[in-house]
């Protein structure tokens, strides 16, 4: 079936914005007197929302304490309103790959586990001109990916069906969201984490640049 909507992932598949996430996560683990990491761990700390990174970040002693995994939470929501946009920014030619979909009339969203108003805020930031038809972070009331609950809602709001979508992600979550989902997984190598990850989690179609989407619809 010809594909008429594509559901991205935002955080290593529209934006790169490693930098912007570690840096609020290090000044949250400063604050409260942990160590901090260098810029390449976040690759593999990333991805499944911020609790599940600090429980990976922080030392193995607490890492299982919920009231410290909340308190760096919260810290990182005050340090990331300052940062997310100090170094973050779109994938070379991931803003002509979207004009292209939506000249051609495909139905666009984003599905995120980073938290929903930083998701929302981005997106509006960095795409203002693309008239995406759904776009969700993580929010409270409805589980993370891969759970397949936000693709389902956003594939109602674009009147599409999983068989109709591509689904595009950097990570094993993303890909495992994908085929949970029944969506086609396409796995970007541009992303935080390597291509034998992505293929172990069940990538269909892989792309080294953006507008290697193309050939797929």
């Amino acid at each position: 079936m010809k594909p008429n909507a594509v559901i991205f992932d935002l955080d290593g598949t529209l934006l790169d914005t490693l930098s912007d996430i570690a840096e609020a996560s290090n000044r949250s683990l400063t604050e409260f007197g942990f160590p901090i990491h260098p810029l390449k761990d976040y690759r593999t700390l990333v991805g499944d929302g911020v609790f599940i990174l600090f429980r990976r970040a922080l030392p193995a002693a607490v890492a299982d304490d919920s009231v410290v995994v909340d308190q760096c939470v919260v810290a990182f929501h005050r340090h990331y309103d300052q940062l997310w946009s100090a170094t973050s920014r779109p994938y070379d030619g991931i803003p002509e790959l979207l004009e292209e979909l939506v000249d051609r009339g495909l139905r666009l969203g984003v599905l995120s586990n980073k938290p929903h108003e930083f998701t929302v805020e981005c997106v509006r930031h960095f795409f203002p001109q693309i008239p995406f038809g759904a776009v969700f972070g993580h929010r409270a009331d409805v589980p993370r990916k891969p759970d397949t609950t936000g693709v389902e809602e956003i594939l109602r709001k674009l009147d599409s069906t999983a068989e109709s979508c591509l689904y595009l992600g950097d990570t094993n979550t993303d890909m495992q969201t994908a085929r949970n989902a029944k969506c086609t997984a396409v796995g970007v190598s541009w992303g935080f984490r390597s291509v034998e990850e992505l293929i172990a989690n069940g990538a269909e179609h892989l792309i080294d640049a953006p507008e290697q989407l193309l050939r797929l619809l």
